[in-house]
């Protein structure tokens, strides 16, 4: 995929950078993927998807990793930063005739050095659990394609059980089964259990327990990603019709909403306190939601097409007990500030929990979280108090490191430069060099209502024109992969007061569902670089590497600062 700009430095894949913990290296000889080494020619196939486990096994390496490449499976001994990557030995290997696997989930609380249990969700809408250390095949669910027959998008194990799991499709469905029953030879019957605004969820009726024991339906279109909340209660669905839904996962009850900027959203993930979700999607953004307000808090501009996957990382999301201390964004202010361990991943939620019980608030918090996506690039971001907490006084350094003033409002709206909450209005700042230097020309090719407050060109982004920039968009289509195309069509819910006109991303736009983009602060992200030719579709942070895997079957890994070791390949 070309990128914006069309120089030969932006064209570079970037093997290291630098935040302010130290620097981030490329392991190549850690690298895994087919043995060949192959390239993947991934026209219409499946996104790759990553699983890790750890059998907890005596020999300290435990690890186990399981790719998905086209019609083909492989699960690995996971070295990561420690030995280089074995690729002629891969545990168990499988290609499938007729469906591609499309994502798949390890249980952690059955894993041992002798079983795993891994779910696998296949194109055709099946469900395969294996067992890929005994290289066993012990069920296939949804066989005959009688609950659904649509692609299987996110699978995932219930929290905490060894036996329940939740399989999302691309129908909008989601269905909760259990390992010990089968799906009987008919079409499931339901019943209604509970309903809501846009969503329903079913009972399956029959004389003997039989698979699904539920059937939820969420919104309009494929739902895309869930993700289960930190403690297992809540689960947070991202949808095409572009919204975020929260729901209690035992009650069945919606929590709350959250509409995208335009698009479907794609990816969805919790912070380790499980007091914010962040989503990516087809607006570009990455947005960030408070679960105890119910309220977007922030969004983060820094990527050029889809953002595919967004997580946190709990390994170097902080809390100081101390002042929150001045920083200008150089490496050496913060160097001493976090570091990384098995200890503070472990301690991090308590900590977390602490910090917001406190009263006198002696603690400073800042959340990483990265994303990556279809333009081949990897984002890190801070969440620091001066998001979280807007009224409380900070530092102006700190302020203006992290949060970048949305300074171009959307069409339609006044063409007043608002900034963050709780701040004095600065001079504009300067670009960061950490973001992309594409030429404003580019944002012609790629234009949008929303491109009043999202330009493609944002190395100008805080010296253009406000009202240039609103007369020139105000009247555009978004081109690209028509994200604005699923909205108007498919959306009917009551929930987000859309009809269908063209007009409908205007009616949920300055509605808390969608605040405009001068609403909340806008952050920018601490780095922003290519890391592959194809489209990522993978990120994973572990306690001494971050993992990403792009759509030609590679899987990179990433070595923390510190935690780099030469080994013989």
């Amino acid at each position: 995929m070309a990128t914006e700009g069309g120089g030969k430095e932006m064209n570079e894949i970037k093997t290291q950078f630098t935040t302010r913990e130290g620097l981030y290296k490329l392991l190549p000889h850690s690298e895994y993927s087919r043995p060949n080494r192959v390239p993947f020619n991934s026209q219409g196939s499946n996104p790759v998807r990553v699983s890790f486990v750890n059998l907890n096994d005596q020999s300290g390496n435990g690890d186990r990793l399981c790719f998905n490449v086209g019609r083909e499976l492989y699960f690995y001994i996971y070295k990561g930063v420690r030995k280089a990557a074995d690729l002629s030995k891969p545990i168990d290997k499988r290609i499938y005739k007729g469906t591609q696997p499309t994502c798949h989930d390890f249980n952690h609380l059955t894993a041992t050095a002798e079983s795993v249990s891994l779910l696998v969700g296949f194109s055709a809408g099946q469900v395969q659990l294996i067992d890929p250390i005994k290289k066993e095949t012990s069920k296939l669910f949804n066989e005959e394609r009688l609950i659904d027959k649509s692609r299987v998008t996110c699978v995932k194990w219930v929290p905490g059980s060894e036996s329940l799991f939740l399989v999302a499709h691309a129908s909008g469905n989601m269905y909760l089964y259990n390992v010990e029953h089968t799906c009987g030879t008919t079409a499931p019957h339901y019943q209604l259990l509970k309903q809501g605004e846009s969503f329903a969820v079913h009972t399956c009726k029959s004389k003997s327990t039989r698979n699904p024991l539920l059937k939820w339906t969420v919104g309009e279109g494929a739902l895309n990603e869930f993700a289960f909340s930190p403690d297992g209660k809540f689960l947070a669905c991202v949808s095409q019709d572009g919204f975020l839904r929260v729901f209690n996962f035992d009650s069945v009850e919606l929590h709350g909403t959250m509409k995208s900027y335009f698009g479907g959203l794609l990816c969805v993930c919790w912070s380790p306190d499980g007091k914010y979700i962040v989503t990516g999607g087809e607006d570009d953004l990455v947005t960030v939601w408070s679960f105890v307000d119910c309220r977007v808090i922030a969004r983060g501009h820094g990527h050029k097409s889809w953002v595919s996957v967004v997580a946190f990382d709990p390994y170097t999301t902080s809390v100081e007990e101390s002042d929150p201390m001045e920083f200008s964004g150089s490496d050496e202010d913060f160097q001493d500030l976090l570091h990384f361990g098995r200890d503070r991943a472990n301690s991090t939620q308590s900590r977390l929990s602490k910090r917001n019980s406190a009263e006198s608030r002696p603690v400073s918090v800042t959340y990483r979280f990265g994303s990556v996506g279809q333009d081949t690039q990897l984002c890190l971001w801070d969440l620091t108090e001066d998001i979280l907490f807007p009224h409380q006084p900070l530092s102006r350094a700190r302020t203006h490191t992290n949060v970048m003033n949305a300074t171009s409002p959307p069409a339609g709206s006044t063409g007043n430069s608002v900034t963050t909450p709780g701040n004095s209005a600065p001079p504009p700042l300067p670009r960061s060099n950490s973001l992309p230097h594409s030429t404003v020309s580019s944002a012609g090719s790629k234009s949008s209502v929303a491109d009043g407050a999202i330009a493609s060109g944002v190395s100008k982004f805080a010296t253009l024109s406000l009202h240039d920039r609103k007369d020139r968009h105000h009247e555009k289509d978004h081109k690209r992969n028509h994200s604005m195309g699923h909205i108007s069509s498919k959306s009917s819910d009551k929930l987000n007061l859309v009809t269908k006109t063209k007009t409908d991303p205007a009616k949920t736009l300055g509605t808390p569902l969608c605040p405009r983009m001068e609403d909340v602060p806008l952050l920018e992200p601490l780095i922003c670089k290519k890391i592959a030719h194809e489209r990522l579709t993978v990120l994973i942070f572990l306690e001494d590497c971050l993992v990403t895997a792009c759509q030609e079957g590679f899987i990179c890994t990433w070595g923390r600062p510190g935690k780099v070791v030469s080994f013989n390949p």
